[in-house]
């Protein structure tokens, strides 16, 4: 994977290898010693060659003053020479503001000397596996907790998260017939986006809760005051996240052979565990055949397994004190995680994040609701990959089933005419979020479902290819979405609702959702087999 060797972060990288299975070997790769903190001191860095600038945009867009603490000249969106801090000239939303500018500076400085979280040489290796979902090769996985948080970090929720994305990749390669790329919303998904920058409870007014790594959820003044010391404790529960699943994905959890292991206990005698219990006994069978036949099931690519980290790119100046320079391929590289997203609250073309992400190597998303125009789009999409490079963008489409189908294929049309390349992904869960009468959050199964099918059937008319799935779950029995064949109701919502910002899937519904894709893809599959004869 993207994530080797398990006792330490490791400097050896396993996935220079372009055999695209659910199990892959583990070739290294040794990254460049040289792999350094892009500058030394925040204040002093010194300017850098652009090594992912855009030409100038079309109709650039400028805004109106930078942020308070930078002096440089307002730039047009995607023009100008990049920097790590070049985002400073740029309006920044959804940022906090921190009560003492010392004590920020302290920790960013420290984070500064931290080692890489993740290596150039895997994101490089994501990029290659993302270019053929693009093509229709492969199907994108991403799922993970809508926020990881500090209070639920434990091996255990690890391991259980890490399980049923492997159950998923197996039902979902096993129906579709090709690789299944595995991404964790995980080591690093702590920041969240909030409508509001203020909550109100009982004639209370506080600062909303942002993310572990920012501020606190309690409902207290304390707790809500933005602390730069909790981005330190974000980064080694990051790191021991990582290590744990690199253990996980190489030391042998992870091998076909232990495909009927991975059931989760409260999963094992429900209607999706027994289908998933059926599936496995006939990879089973085929491993038989395979050793009958002379053909070793301890090869790597049956032993191992790639898995890759990554979260919304939200806290800019966290990122940029993980970003570093990779000596082998000249470019910057957010080492924090393999891939990063910007948000639908922070894809301004002339915004500070967009600036940022242009500028790193790594893979990018893009979530994009029904409020996002094909222009619009076509010209995001030229400032982050001006050199239309295949598996860069990653578009997430987000926008309820009923938007899916009339907005979706003016976006498909549009990129399209532009001749840029990208990964089409569907997230099922954003545009579906409702309140219960209990007055929690939650989300319908049913909605989840017709947003899927209706990604699927917009791709169908359009000729395109369907390249994923993002998915809010986790592997825990937890009840924070209604519906699902062992239904969740809205009274069971009290019982076991865990999450610290959205309702997420269960691992029966996870499961669940991915038996009904693999049967989408392999009518998919046969429907193509069918044209070539």
């Amino acid at each position: 994977m993207a994530l080797s060797n398990a006792s330490t972060l490791s400097s050896k990288s396993v996935h220079q290898t372009h055999t695209h299975s659910l199990f892959s070997p583990s070739l290294s790769h040794q990254p460049s010693s040289s792999l350094v903190p892009a500058k030394t001191h925040l204040r002093s860095v010194q300017p850098i060659t652009a090594v992912h600038a855009a030409e100038p945009a079309k109709n650039p867009v400028v805004v109106d003053k930078p942020l308070k603490k930078s002096s440089s000249p307002l730039v047009p969106a995607g023009s100008g020479k990049w920097t790590v801090e070049s985002w400073k000239t740029k309006k920044a939303l959804q940022l906090p503001e921190y009560p003492n500018e010392s004590d920020l500076e302290s920790v960013l400085q420290t984070i500064e000397t931290f080692p890489p979280i993740v290596f150039a040489g895997e994101a490089r290796t994501l990029e290659e596996r993302l270019a053929e979902a693009a093509m229709g090769n492969a199907f994108l996985l991403q799922g993970g907790d809508c926020a990881e948080s500090f209070k639920e970090f434990s091996g255990n929720n690890i391991r259980d998260t890490f399980r049923i994305l492997l159950q998923m990749s197996a039902v979902l390669m096993f129906g579709g017939q090709m690789p299944v790329i595995k991404v964790g919303r995980m080591a690093g998904q702590f920041a969240k986006p909030r409508s509001d920058p203020f909550e109100e409870k009982n004639g209370v007014k506080l600062p909303s809760y942002k993310g572990d790594n920012i501020n606190g959820d309690a409902f207290d003044e304390k707790s809500r005051i933005p602390d730069p010391q909790r981005m330190i404790r974000a980064y080694c529960q990051a790191a021991a996240t990582l290590n744990l699943l690199r253990a996980f994905a190489t030391g042998g959890y992870a091998a076909m052979q232990r495909v009927t292991q991975w059931n989760l206990d409260f999963a094992e005698h429900s209607e999706q565990g027994d289908r998933y219990q059926e599936l496995a006994h006939r990879v089973d069978e085929a491993l038989g055949f395979m050793a009958a036949a002379g053909l070793t099931v301890d090869h790597p690519i049956m032993t191992t397994t790639e898995f890759w980290t990554s979260h919304e790119c939200l806290l800019l100046p966290y990122e940029q004190a993980l970003t570093r320079l990779d000596s082998t391929s000249g470019l910057h590289y957010d080492c924090s995680a393999h891939m990063l997203w910007v948000g639908e609250r922070t894809r301004q073309l002339d915004g500070a994040h967009v600036e940022f992400l242009r500028g790193i190597a790594n893979p990018l998303g893009i979530k994009v609701s029904n409020k996002m125009d094909p222009k619009e789009l076509v010209n995001l999409i030229e400032i982050l990959n001006p050199n239309n490079k295949p598996g860069r963008i990653t578009v997430i489409c987000r926008m309820g089933a009923e938007n899916m189908r009339v907005k979706l294929p003016h976006l498909i049309r549009a990129v399209r005419q532009a001749g840029q390349i990208v990964t089409w992904v569907c997230d099922p869960m954003h545009g579906n979020t409702i309140k219960a009468p209990c007055g929690l959050k939650t989300r319908p199964f049913d909605a989840i479902l017709a947003e899927v099918r209706a990604f699927f059937d917009v791709h169908e008319q359009e000729g395109s290819h369907p390249g994923g799935v993002h998915l809010e779950m986790t592997g825990q029995n937890v009840t924070e979405c209604i519906g699902g064949s062992r239904t969740v109701t809205f009274d069971d919502l009290g019982s076991r609702y865990h999450t610290h910002c959205d309702p997420r899937l269960n691992a029966s519904q996870s499961l669940e959702l991915s038996f009904i894709i693999a049967e989408r893809l392999r009518k998919r599959r046969m429907g193509n087999q069918r044209l070539l004869f």
